[in-house]
């Protein structure tokens, strides 16, 4: 009978996973994905839990020191980048890579490895684009084995692999400002008459504060194919930051007008109150208009 039970119990399970039912697993998968400015980051991971065990040391069955590991569990843990970056000071293309790491108490060694399809026992270490030392730091007790992408600018990050009470802080850095103005500018170049390309251009080098003489073109560019209340505050904030206050004035304040009749309801909800305020700062800036006076003097009739 108990035979009969085996046998029985053995045909469900294989009918279970012929069917792809999943099941719980031992170190289930994560995932993190973070945008550093104009670049997407992915990184897709298994998180084994420590349970008792040692982790970091010469006798550690997990993550033992001076030795390779796959970062995680499982299958190998892939690092990805949309565009190209810095990955601890090296330039890395963009791509998917494996990511390794060679603990150690005084300093990590962290790799990208070209084969992501991999576990630790198929690296090569003649696959490596980018081998970096990181000296970990403290950090709070962590069960599960864990890899967040923070803190966070328009430019840099730092990719944390924490486990135990150790963190390995890996600098992150991807070349923003360049890329993004690449791309418009690449855009502009292939839609020259398209206004919302026009706009985020202008836009954007208005954020920066830099080349505004072309961004003003841009705006009157966009304006003059299609007015709207947004590329009207455009032009207005660049010919304020040029200094030109009194001439922004006007514009801004057509801006309001042009937006009141737009029925755009983001008009209302938002750029109504940001128009007007920086609208008021203007005219708290402005130069008053001096009056002109004519003096017309008498003069003496000749004899």
């Amino acid at each position: 009978m108990k035979k009969y039970l085996l046998s029985v119990s053995i045909a469900a399970l294989l009918v279970t996973q012929s069917m792809g039912q999943r099941t719980p697993q031992a170190s289930p998968g994560a995932g993190v994905m973070q945008t550093i400015g104009v670049t997407d980051f992915t990184v897709k991971y298994s998180r084994p839990f420590i349970k008792g065990r040692k982790v970091f040391a010469d006798s550690s069955t997990l993550a033992p020191y001076n030795k390779i590991w796959r970062t995680g569990a499982n299958a190998a843990t892939t690092f990805e980048a949309s565009t190209e970056f810095s990955f601890g000071g090296r330039k890395v293309p963009a791509g998917k890579y494996a990511l390794f790491s060679i603990p150690s108490g005084a300093a990590w060694t962290v790799i990208l490895n070209k084969n992501y399809e991999q576990g630790a026992e198929g690296y090569k270490e003649s696959d490596d684009l980018a081998k970096i030392m990181v000296v970990p730091t403290s950090n709070q007790f962590n069960e599960a084995f864990k890899i967040e992408i923070e803190p966070v600018t328009d430019s840099t990050a730092y990719l944390n692999i924490a486990w135990s009470s150790v963190n390995i802080p890996v600098p992150l850095a991807v070349s923003t400002e360049s890329l993004t103005m690449n791309a418009l500018n690449k855009a502009v170049a292939e839609k020259p008459e398209d206004v919302a390309v026009l706009q985020s251009t202008a836009g954007y080098l208005l954020s920066k504060g830099k080349d505004l003489q072309v961004a003003l073109s841009l705006a009157d560019k966009a304006i003059g194919l299609k007015e709207s209340f947004s590329n009207l505050w455009i032009k207005a904030q660049i010919l304020s930051k040029l200094g030109k206050v009194n001439e922004a004035i006007p514009v801004a304040q057509k801006a309001l007008t042009v937006g009141a009749t737009s029925g755009d309801g983001a008009f209302a909800s938002f750029y109504k109150g940001q128009i007007e305020k920086g609208l008021a700062d203007m005219k708290s800036k402005a130069t008053p208009v001096k009056e002109v006076v004519s003096t017309v003097k008498g003069k003496k009739k000749k004899k």
